[in-house]
């Protein structure tokens, strides 16, 4: 549960609807290693969802074993994920449930991506063991929880049989940590984008798209931006960074800073709060509040919803982020400091060619081997085409 305490942004309750300080002493210890209110809730989510299946069976934290956790790694994997009604869905909210459960998991025709499945997926799996994992070491270290953390580290797995073909030695990790796919950072076609540009009503999310597909900051750092931190003579948009909390400009295209001039302009008429220490981007409807990052998810989602589409705002700078990489004349390293990449090897990942390309490039080889394949095969001088109808069976 949010809380307004800047101290304390987050906490988890029990049944009772106690405060459970096992859960306020790890998310302390968060706090403290500079880690953002945003990850203090995720791993809050994953602790929630450990005390309920502990819950279940009767069980306290600290009496948890490996056979517990070994049990709770296979429940992710086969039970499926509970799905909330929308509160604009009838009131009692079966019928849109289960129109969402149909059209999980299937890939989206305009994206080519698949929707939420029905169970967990490999990543929110793997998400969970490791912050449950940290969760015990840390009580491990400060001797409040049990002898031995319930969910062992990859090194212990020394004694189990190796498969057939396998290194002996194991990858990090955690014992009961899904394998993850690696997937290829998805972006948005040029022809997908002036699809989704269009789709937009205000000037305000015209801009908002222009700088996340220009300068590749993320969603929730675009948004901390101050009406002083934009400046248009120097193409410049002032941010601060997710992990750092440091405060960057960074370099964007002239047609953003176009949209942001009408956006402000139809902000001060509609009498928006304006200063240099003021929000850049504000609701659109009164009372105005500083926008946040669900609502300029929402924003997108009723975009996608008429082009029967589902990108994201992360696909955004995923896009920003592969057209600076594939510049022949913008350096990688460049790169790297406008996306805020602590190590080279991230931003190289965006190197090769996406989906769309090398998708184009296999439909290409097949036009080419049709053609191929059409061409009359012309036999060479001297042979008799009597002789290579009778062979061959066809007429030369």
């Amino acid at each position: 549960m949010e809380i307004a305490n800047p101290a304390q942004p987050y906490v988890l309750l029990d049944a009772a609807g106690a405060v459970v300080e096992p859960v306020a002493g790890f998310f302390a210890e968060l706090q403290a290693c500079s880690r953002p209110p945003s990850t203090i809730r995720s791993y809050g989510m994953d602790l929630l969802r450990w005390w309920r299946f502990l819950d279940g069976w009767g069980l306290a934290w600290h009496r948890a074993t490996r056979l517990e956790a070994r049990d709770f790694a296979r429940w992710m994997a086969i039970a499926p994920k509970p799905l909330r009604a929308h509160w604009r869905g009838r009131p009692d909210g079966k019928p849109a449930v289960a129109a969402a459960r149909a059209g999980r998991g299937v890939p989206n025709a305009v994206t080519g991506r698949a929707g939420p499945g029905p169970l967990y997926s490999p990543t929110t799996r793997a998400h969970c063991e490791t912050v449950l994992r940290s969760f015990y070491d840390f009580h491990l270290d400060a001797g409040t929880g049990p002898i031995i953390n319930p969910f062992p580290a990859a090194r212990e797995r020394r004694q189990l049989p190796v498969a057939a073909g396998r290194s002996a030695r194991q990858s990090p990790g955690g014992r009961y940590r899904p394998s993850v796919p690696v997937r290829i950072p998805r972006r948005i076609p040029d022809d997908r984008f002036n699809e989704l540009f269009a789709a937009l009503r205000h000037h305000r999310d015209r801009a908002l798209l222009a700088f996340w597909v220009s300068n590749g900051a993320r969603a929730e750092e675009l948004l901390t931006s101050r009406q002083r931190d934009a400046l248009p003579g120097e193409q410049l948009l002032g941010v601060i960074r997710k992990g750092t909390r440091a405060y960057q400009q960074l370099p964007s295209a002239a047609d953003a800073f176009v949209w942001l001039r009408l956006y402000q302009e139809e902000a001060r008429r509609a009498g928006v709060p304006q200063g240099p220490g003021r929000w850049l981007w504000w609701t659109l409807r009164r009372p105005f509040r500083p926008l946040t990052y669900h609502a300029a998810r929402a924003m997108l989602n009723r975009a996608n919803a008429l082009l029967g589409a589902n990108w994201t705002l992360h696909d955004l700078r995923h896009t920003a982020a592969y057209r600076m990489a594939r510049d022949p004349g913008l350096a990688l390293t460049d790169v790297q400091w406008v996306l805020g990449h602590a190590n080279l090897s991230t931003t190289q990942i965006y190197l090769p060619a996406g989906r769309e390309e090398i998708v184009d490039a296999v439909r290409a080889h097949h036009e080419r081997q049709a053609r191929q394949a059409r061409i009359p095969a012309v036999p060479a001088a001297g042979y008799r085409a009597d002789s290579l109808t009778e062979l061959f069976g066809r007429t030369w």
